[in-house]
């Protein structure tokens, strides 16, 4: 495996969890869910860009 799609993994799997974290914090909702809930779904957007430009890049090279 080489580090293009190691990095490609990991931006995948911080995005399930940065997901997984904003639906556990909507759920718990309250004043939690209001300071946290949109913090975790700015970084799972994030992460799922970052995802996607590597997979460019990996298409691109390739």
């Amino acid at each position: 495996m080489d580090i293009l799609t190691l990095l490609i993994v990991l931006a995948l799997l911080a995005t399930v969890v940065s997901l997984g974290l904003g639906v556990r914090s909507m759920a718990k909702g309250g004043e939690y869910d209001q300071s946290h809930g949109t913090q975790f779904m700015l970084m799972r957007v994030a992460f799922q860009g970052l995802a996607l430009v590597l997979l460019v890049i990996a298409l691109l090279v390739r």
